[in-house]
């Protein structure tokens, strides 16, 4: 429990600390924001701090902040440590940036920003996967709540022959597509509030169940005798597994969304680095919540590593009873579709930002939409029939998704030299997350499958490349 809450305490203690530090390297000033200045009624619509802040927590706080850590326990308790460290000075600081470049850039998106900063060739290449990206995001996180309902609120087996399966799904899918079309404030603006009222209750309730029950927690000066199956090659596995808890290139895609409804930059702070916080101390809760099932017997290594779900139904009905569990439930299944709804909406702008649609004439939002769907809907029924299908796709999802953080860190370091800031403060988790991205799909099966010790130097060379190409761009800044 000592290490546990000593990374409680740098996620909170830090964050305030380490908020306040990029706060004061930013500047935020009295300046019109977009929001207001390029008011459409649409995307662009000004609203109020908290609602914003909301948004942000329920846009970027999908399965991966639960499921990762939980699966992220299985390296030792030095996972208490890691994701607050990691949240405080990379995925906080990664997302406050990017929200607050994209106010100062007429609320782009993190494509535009990438060539605006990085230029074309990279542009390219990032928008290729940051595309694939917000589409594996879309069908896995119809996936994953869906199954979610299915298994644990109507008790019954999510099989591919199951036609409960298939509703719960296009219930899902309908949601997406009318989030995805209706002006930011009309569906979003508005059903956010309450699904943030279940999220946050289930969070806290999982939080404050680890100390009532009693839930064992190794220390970290403990983990060799635990005897944790995981620990080997911790970099670059645990990085990948734990993903969204600690940094994640989801995340700018978001930011950059909810940039163009706030009002102020001087709330900037508070709707992109604290809800990454935030964010983390759900990847935490849930981390301590699976390392307490594990060591009470309530779930096994085999459950954990390969059906997260289950251990998620397991936890919160033996932490707060049939009915809390539901409750408890029902906010890890509203996370991933508070994510899948905005991913697949940033999806739409993104790609009508750069094919140069007009997007506020309705035909032209609906048409690509449609496109987007479809697409959307070939995947997640070759997922459901394939048997590797939903493994495949989360493995893409993890590389892909540190994968536009690299590049994403890149643009926050050029645009901070630019700009008389010190940009080391993102040349380091760029360039640490280079190494991670790098070394993982030079060994892993779904990428180059090279032996560990060929991977680690060539990442290192890759990531040395990464980090003097940032400081030659930033001189030259």
């Amino acid at each position: 429990m000592i290490t546990f809450l000593i990374g409680l305490i740098i996620l909170i203690v830090g964050g305030a600390v380490y908020g306040k530090i990029c706060e004061r390297a930013l500047k935020p000033t009295d300046k019109e924001t977009p929001a207001v200045s390029m008011k459409d009624g649409v995307d662009y619509v000004p609203m109020k701090k908290w609602k914003n802040s909301l948004i942000e927590l329920l846009n970027i706080a999908g399965t991966g902040p639960i499921l990762g850590p939980l699966q992220g326990i299985l390296f030792g308790p030095i996972a208490f440590l890691t994701i607050p460290i990691g949240c405080v000075i990379g995925g906080a600081f990664h997302d406050y940036m990017t929200g607050m470049i994209s106010i100062r850039n007429k609320g782009e998106q993190t494509p535009s920003l990438v060539r605006r900063f990085l230029g074309r060739n990279l542009y390219l290449f990032y928008n290729v996967i940051v595309c694939l990206l917000m589409l594996l995001i879309g069908v896995v996180f119809i996936y994953t709540p869906g199954d979610l309902f299915v298994t644990h609120i109507i008790e019954q087996k999510s099989e591919i022959s199951n036609p409960t399966v298939w509703i719960v799904y296009g219930v899902i899918f309908a949601y997406y597509i009318l989030a995805t079309l209706f002006p930011i404030d009309k569906i979003i603006g508005r059903i956010y509030p309450v699904f943030g009222a279940v999220l946050l209750l289930s969070a806290v309730g999982v939080f404050i169940g680890i100390f009532v029950k009693g839930y064992p927690l190794v220390e970290v000066w403990n983990a060799a005798a635990a005897g944790y199956p995981y620990q080997g090659h911790f970099i670059p596995l645990f990085f990948v597994t734990v993903t969204c808890g600690i940094l994640s290139g989801f995340h700018s895609t978001q930011a950059t969304l909810v940039s163009r409804t706030v009002s102020d930059e001087r709330e900037g702070r508070m709707t992109f680095y604290n809800m990454m916080i935030a964010e983390g101390f759900i990847a935490m809760t849930w981390a301590a919540a699976g390392m307490g099932a594990l060591g009470l017997g309530l779930t096994d290594v085999n459950t954990i590593s390969t059906a997260a779900t289950t251990v998620v139904g397991v936890v919160a009905k033996d932490m707060l009873g049939s009915v809390g569990g539901i409750i408890a439930i029902i906010g890890v299944i509203v996370l991933p579709v508070t994510s899948g709804d905005t991913a697949l909406r940033a999806l739409r702008i993104m790609i009508g930002d750069a094919i140069h649609l007009d997007q506020t004439k309705k035909k032209n939002a609906l048409l690509l939409a449609i496109c987007i769907f479809i697409v959307v809907a070939v995947v997640l029924v070759w997922a459901k029939g394939s048997p590797a299908g939903f493994g495949v796709l989360w493995r893409y999802f993890s590389w892909a998704n540190e994968m536009t953080a690299v590049f994403v860190c890149a643009m926050i370091a050029v645009y901070m030299k630019q700009n008389k800031m010190p940009y080391v403060m993102a040349v380091i988790p760029g360039t640490f997350y280079m190494y991670i991205v790098s070394c993982y799909i030079l060994s892993a099966q779904i990428g180059f499958r090279l032996p560990w010790p060929v991977s680690y130097i060539l990442a290192g060379i890759l990531s040395i490349g990464y980090a003097v190409l940032l400081f030659r761009q930033g001189k030259r800044g």
